[in-house]
């Protein structure tokens, strides 16, 4: 049993790692900051972590 529970903590670690280094990555590169300024779309995505009860009183609505 707590060899599924780590296996399942450990995928969602290196999901997210992946997920913030290709974004990065993406924003990052030649081709991601032409195509900001091409279709002038500046906007920061928001991971699914940022929308916990924490954060729900920051926010600008």
């Amino acid at each position: 049993m707590k060899a599924i529970i780590f296996y399942i903590v450990g995928v969602f670690i290196i999901y997210i790692v992946i997920e913030t280094a290709v974004r990065r990555g993406i924003n990052h590169s030649i081709i991601g900051q032409f195509l900001e300024k091409k279709y002038e779309m500046k906007e920061d995505k928001k991971s699914f972590l940022d929308d916990d009860l924490d954060n729900e009183n920051k926010t600008d609505h």
